[in-house]
Formats: structure tokens, sequence, C-alpha cells
């Protein structure tokens, strides 16, 4: 018999559906009236106004719940051509697959990297601009994370040690040479995913870690994320957080944190911007400047596109990395077995912050440097990115104009025995195929 907590949950999960439905619906609705062709012959703005309300309401809503394409443009060669880029699993689990961009008809790259794609209530999508930019100089992988609602509930539980446990598959199957690139929440989870190769297989790990804007040392500084996460109770975020799936899903009966209530908490920081960029986008449409591929439809396309996640992650991630800091101490444990972060001793290691995020604050990432103290001083680096926000430290201009190359300098810096790819610091940089909003610098905009 579902419990009374159990059909609380079913109940929430499927108004919030209703919820998006319902706004879905009234924006179509109010499309097709206010595009009348009988109100043309009226000189108000107001069936125009009434009808661009509609297109962006009705397009915002039910870009809720489709994952989006990856929809990489081919690569163009030094000599020309264009290089068809294929999406290819290559290690499939029920929560995540590891994915390769495979560039056709093109030899492998020598810089080999793996991006850890945070799993934030976002799709892995949200880094094309990262992977598009990265193509024409790396093999790229990422781990390609699952929604949860269609994930049935005999594929059993998804936790922190679970996450960390893939990636410590995912690397291994990559093999020797792998470089990792860590962006934002995985930041922790990935040092000790390597922390975890140096003890079992030295062999096996990666060349290079790279950790991007993530939380290693959530109290370094302090933000609205950590305060969130210090001041809620465990049992608090159970019961006003998890939600059970609704029975029209794969995932029926699994307890997750849904995707949408997360995004309600991502427009929630920072509502002025996104009311103000929504008000902007229906006069637009109104005046008949707006256009399927344009700023705004290419950042919220991604943008509210997000998935649930696994009430077990979620609540583990809040427990055990923010409020008992078991990364910044050096107490994380998997399946019992203590990670000790001091044993990674021969991967480079960089750390990334933008000066303005308000996610990830400055001091939080660059902790790993301290803590990793079994790497010489000489494989170690830190960057700040001055006036870069969270999102701008990974796919914004930031991350094109400034990061990237520093980024593939540190990589070729640590090939070791290989021979070094032909950097792109001083060479032409990749066509700008990312998302952006005018304010993608100011860490306005939450992963």
């Amino acid at each position: 018999m579902t419990s009374y907590k159990g059909l609380k949950g079913i109940l929430s999960y499927d108004a919030m559906e209703t919820m998006r439905s319902t706004n879905e619906w009234l924006g179509a609705t109010a499309k097709a009236f206010g595009s009348y062709p009988a109100f043309a012959l009226i000189p108000n703005p107001m069936f125009k106004l009434m009808a661009a309300w509609g297109r962006v309401a009705e397009r915002s809503n039910a870009r809720m719940i489709v994952k989006p394409d990856w929809d990489i443009p081919a690569i163009v060669s030094e000599d020309g051509q264009d290089h068809i880029v294929y999406v290819e699993p290559v290690l499939k689990r029920d929560f995540g697959d590891l994915v390769h961009f495979r560039v056709a008809r093109r030899n492998p790259m020598s810089r080999k990297v793996l991006l850890v794609a945070p799993m934030s209530g976002h799709y892995a999508t949200l880094l094309r601009s990262t992977v598009t930019s990265l193509l024409p100089d790396c093999e790229v992988y990422v781990t390609d994370w699952h929604n949860a609602r269609d994930i049935p509930v005999s594929a059993g539980k998804f936790d922190v040690e679970d996450y960390t446990q893939y990636l410590v598959d995912f690397i291994r199957h990559l093999g020797a040479g792998t470089n990792v690139v860590a962006i934002c929440q995985p930041a922790p989870l990935a040092l000790a995913a390597t922390a975890i190769l140096a003890r079992e297989e030295p062999k096996a790990q990666p060349n290079s870690l790279i950790l991007i804007g993530g939380p290693i040392d959530p109290d370094a500084k302090a933000t609205d994320v950590t305060d969130f996460g210090h001041r809620m109770t465990m049992g608090e975020l159970d019961y006003l957080m998890i939600q059970q799936v609704g029975f029209k899903y794969r995932g029926a009966g699994r307890m997750v944190y849904p995707g949408l209530a997360q995004l309600s908490s991502f427009i929630a920081m920072n509502a002025d911007t996104h009311a103000k960029a929504f008000i902007d986008q229906v006069f637009a449409e109104a005046r008949g400047e707006a256009s399927e591929g344009d700023r705004h439809n290419k950042f919220y396309d991604e943008y509210l596109a997000v998935m649930d996640m696994t009430a077990e992650f979620y609540l583990s991630t809040v427990e055990r990395i923010f409020k008992n800091n078991e990364i910044s101490r050096n107490a994380f444990t998997v399946n019992g077995k203590p990670v000790d972060i001091s044993a990674i001793k021969d991967v480079a290691l960089m750390t990334v912050e933008g000066a303005n995020d308000d996610i990830s604050a400055p001091g939080q990432c660059v902790a790993a440097l301290d803590l990793c103290t079994g790497i010489p001083a000489n494989r170690k680096t830190q960057h700040l990115e001055p006036n870069a926000g969270h999102y701008g430290i990974f796919a914004g201009k930031s991350w094109r104009l400034n990061i990237r190359p520093l980024v593939l300098d540190f990589i070729d810096e640590h090939l070791g025995d290989a021979t070094p790819a032909k950097r792109r610091r001083g060479g032409p940089q990749p066509v700008d195929c990312g998302v952006s909003t005018p304010r993608e610098e100011d860490g306005k905009i939450a992963v």
C-alpha cells in the first residue's frame, strides 16, 4: 500500500506536470486566438502582444520536458574540409552513458578529454558549446546522465558513491592519458574518483584533472547555495523537496528531486533577470524581430530543459558534500573504504574559478590544491577569471577567449611522453556556436 508520504509525493509530482502542461495549453490558446486573421483588420496592438505572449509561453513550457539534441556542427579541418560529428555511446549504464563525439575522417587527437557533466537538474547538453569549442583540438567524451523519472525502480539506487564509481569506471575505460575536466557539482566526486584510481589502479589515473567552479570546500566562502544547505535539516529537505514519480513514466514509484522544482530554484535566484529576458522576448515576437535561432531561444531551449535526479543522490550530496564537508576534510568513503585524496601523486591538477561566481564562490574550488598534498607544486596551478560568473567559466565568453586556451596549454604541458598537440592559444579560435545571454558574464546564470 502506498504510504501517505508516497501518495503526497505522487500528487505533488503530477501537480507540477499538470501546471506545466496547463501553461503550455494557455500559451497555445493565446497564440491561436491572437493570430486569428480577422484581428489583423483591427489596429490594436493587443492581439499581436497576445499572440507573441502565447508563442513565448508555449515554447517555454513545452521545452521543459524534452531532452535537447546535441546538434554539434561539423568541424572544419585545416585543409578546409567539413568533418561531421557523430555522438556515440561507448559505455552504457542504467543512470548514465559515456559518450564519444567522433569526428568523421579524422585521426584520433593526442588530447583525450573527458568532460564530467553536472547532475544538477540540467542535461549534459548544457555543455554543448564547451564540447564544440574543444572538438577542433581534442578527442572529447562526456558523461551523459539519464533522467531519473525514466529509470525503473528495479535499477536500484544512485547516490554520490555510485556517481563516483561511475566516474572510476569511465576513466578506467578510457585508459591512460585521459584528461578529466569536471564542471561544477561533480568536481569533488571527480577528485575522489581520481584518488580511488591512485590507490587501486595507478596506471588508469587521468593524466590531468581540471576542476572548474566546483564545491571542493563549500565553507571556504558562503553563497546562497551553501547557506541553504546549512539552514535546512535533512528531514526538511526530504519532506519538502523529494517527490515520487507518477505512473505515466518508466520510473514510476522512484523517489526523485524533480527537475521542475530545481528549475524554480534556479529562476528564483535571478528572477528579475529572467523576467526581463522573457518580457523582452514577447515584445521582440510582437515586432517580428524574434527568430527560431535567436539568442534568447538558443539559451532558454537549453536552460529550461530539466531532468529529475534520484532522491538519494540529491540528499547525499547535500549531507556529505555540503553539510559534513567529507571531501574537504578528506573523510569521504565509497563502499565502506576510505578515499585518501593525498594518495594522488602523478596527476597534474588545475582549478578554475570565476570572480563573480555566486554558485561556487572563489575559494571553494581552489581548496583542492591544498588538499592534494601528494602532488608536487610544479604540477598544480590555479586560475581566477575576472568578471566571470558561473556559466561564463565553462561555456561563455570568458571560457572561449581566456580559459579554454589555458586549459589546453595545461594539458599540453603535462602530456608526459606523448607528442604535444598543436596549441591553439595564439591561433584561430573556434566558431562561436554556444548559447549565451546578454548577461552571461555577470554570474547571474546558475547551473
